[in-house]
């Protein structure tokens, strides 16, 4: 059971832990009976209540999440099968007393909650075994349909008991908390049946010996699986851990930036990226020596491991004397901050040697940069925070820089717009002997797009990526089999799936080009519909980046109003009403009117516009 708070009774989650309480306590008292148990009876009570102390304290832990598998629900169980309701209920309450007097650190509610969760799956069990004619004091392996329902509302009763605290809680998501706890949760579940029946055939021959036996290898496993997950747990460490620093690895930190990432988009919280370098450890290393240098990594990973321990951030070595720090629920101004204070503590701690450097102390310089919802990839929130880095070593060191689009340094490592722009045209030109149609249409796009990015507020870098995009953004279709690129009439359903593939296959050719990394988003996401029925992916709204929603606009255009295979073509009026009527579905509605005003602007009337397109074919 997860660990609770209890604050005030006026909120909805703590309503329910009052409410399931009561319920809990009332049915029990209803239900518990105390027959005239002979003395071999209680014997077996207090027997079975001690078992359950001893295998709460002894759990099974199962690598590699370290999920816990208890033999209480195995003998409440197994009690149920052969004792029935009240005994089981008997039982519960001894076991619940006991343990609370034995753990007195727990809020006395935390006690009454557990007793009364138990108490409602172990009834409802008991029902559920009842009108399915299961047999109280014996097995029956022939009619194995009551234990399985028994087991199956003793599990449903567990998932919607604690599941709903966290609803009411609004902690967790309600569907990824009902997948999580089934798929962690559902195997355990499932092993306890099986246990609870081993139980009862022990028991059911000898009680005491039967239910002894049965600890002791509740007992013995629980020490063996401990030991086995301990050496899981070292060696994943070891695997997943720099050997010189104790920080995390670089393919450890990718693993888990990606979660982070994801975790941050999904439910629309900031977060920042740190790539940091020390400054000037080539020269530390040349005057000390290899073993000092490798000593001040040591020291300085230990000073970025307690102050990031302290924040709750993520750091690892990314590589040499590069960092990397992961800073989840934080913006950009707030890594700032904490940056710049690291930065100052590292300049004022002594490491043997620091004083022979340039600044005469231990210094860095790092680069930030924030996760926006529109954030492509990783390697894009890598890529500006390792330009923010640079620009800070540029600036003489010892900085904190914030990644900015529209700053000197992201000028300078923008693309070349002319150079590129030649070698993508010659790449392009091979359409020519396969489709001659996929090549004019991307001339076009092109055209619409030097046109319409002077028309937005786009930085330099901007522009020539959204202009470098749009030419090459169908170059997947070199792939396509040149009979479904030309057929006439619709494409069937396979065929479609086929032409869809184009945007992973562009993806696949313009990645073998680093200088070309910028215009993965535009090839692979432009036809992302902004209601989030595009494909590949099927992103929505700003999950989809800016520049690829501005190409789907243009693209689009583009399609409608010249001659295809398999669609009719419409004219420029007829193109702008259906802009209009997509734009909040298809399209981004904050680039359909300056679009539309601009292709107005072109040519009123759109003939000369056509013209003009076709003479540039």
């Amino acid at each position: 059971m997860r660990v609770m708070n209890m604050r005030i009774l006026k909120t909805p989650a703590h309503k329910y832990l009052f409410l399931i309480s009561a319920l809990g306590i009332l049915f029990s008292t209803f239900l518990i009976k105390i027959p005239q148990y002979s003395q071999m009876d209680w014997i077996i009570i207090f027997s079975v209540s001690g078992s359950i102390l001893i295998l709460n304290y002894y759990i099974i832990q199962m690598p590699p999440k370290g999920n816990a598998l208890s033999m209480d629900s195995s003998i409440y169980l197994a009690s149920l099968f052969l004792y029935g309701l009240q005994f089981t209920l008997l039982v519960l309450c001894i076991h619940s007393i006991i343990f609370a007097a034995l753990q007195r650190k727990i809020a006395w509610w935390k006690h009454l909650f557990n007793f009364s969760i138990y108490s409602l799956m172990i009834i409802g069990a008991y029902y559920a075994f009842i009108f399915t004619d299961g047999y109280i004091g014996d097995i029956q392996i022939n009619n194995i349909v009551p234990y399985l329902l028994s087991l199956c509302t003793y599990f449903i009763l567990n998932l919607l008991l604690v599941g709903l605290y966290f609803i009411f809680e609004a902690t967790e998501n309600l569907v990824n908390f009902f997948k999580e706890f089934i798929k962690e949760t559902i195997a355990t579940y499932f092993s306890a049946l099986v246990l609870s029946l081993v139980l009862v055939i022990l028991m059911k021959t000898e009680e005491l010996f039967g239910l002894t036996l049965f600890t002791c290898i509740a007992f013995l496993l629980s020490l063996a699986f401990k030991q086995h997950f301990n050496l899981f747990k070292e060696i994943s460490e070891k695997a997943n851990k720099d050997f010189l620093t104790g920080l995390n690895n670089h393919g450890y930190f990718k693993e888990i930036f990606e979660k982070e990432v994801a975790t941050a988009k999904e439910c629309d919280q900031p977060l920042s990226l740190v790539i940091l370098d020390i400054d000037d450890f080539k020269k530390y290393n040349d005057l000390y020596g290899h073993i000092q240098g490798d000593q001040l990594l040591q020291e300085f990973g230990a000073l970025l491991k307690a102050e990031c321990d302290a924040a709750n951030f993520i750091v690892a070595r990314y590589g040499g004397e590069e960092f990397s720090i992961i800073m989840p629920n934080t913006n950009c101004d707030t890594a700032f901050s904490f940056m710049n204070e690291l930065r100052k503590k590292a300049n004022d701690t002594y490491i043997k040697g620091v004083e022979g450097l340039p600044y005469g102390c231990l210094s860095f310089s790092s680069g930030i940069a924030e996760c926006e919802k529109e954030t492509y990839s990783i390697s894009e929130l890598l890529n500006k925070a390792d330009q923010a880095m640079y620009a800070a070593k540029n600036q003489g060191k010892n900085l904190v820089e914030v990644y900015n689009e529209h700053s000197e340094y992201s000028l300078q490592r923008s693309l070349s717009l002319e150079k590129d722009l030649e070698e993508a045209e010659h790449q392009l030109k091979i359409f020519l002997s396969k489709d001659v149609y996929t090549y004019r249409h991307s001339k076009r796009v092109y055209q619409y797009a030097v046109d319409f990015s002077r028309v937005l507020n786009l930085s330099d870098h901007e522009r020539k990526t959204l202009i470098l995009g749009a030419l090459i953004h169908d170059i997947g279709k070199i792939e396509v089999p040149r009979d479904l690129l030309n057929k006439k009439g619709k494409l069937e359903p396979h065929e479609w799936e086929t032409m869809k593939k184009h945007v992973t296959w562009g993806k696949e050719i313009i990645s073998t080009n680093k200088k070309l990394e910028d215009l993965i988003p535009l090839v692979e996401l432009h036809h992302e519909r902004y209601d989030g029925n595009g494909y590949p992916y099927g992103l929505k709204g700003k999950s989809i980046p800016k520049l690829a929603r501005i190409l789907c606009v243009i693209d689009s255009f583009d399609a409608m109003t010249t001659e295809r295979p398999y669609q009719k073509t419409k004219t420029f009026q007829e193109a702008i009403v259906e802009l209009h009527e997509c734009a909040g579905k298809q399209f981004d509605p904050q680039f359909i009117e300056p679009f539309i005003t601009m292709i107005k602007q072109l040519d009123h009337s759109g003939e000369e516009l056509e013209k003009e397109l076709v003479t540039v074919s």
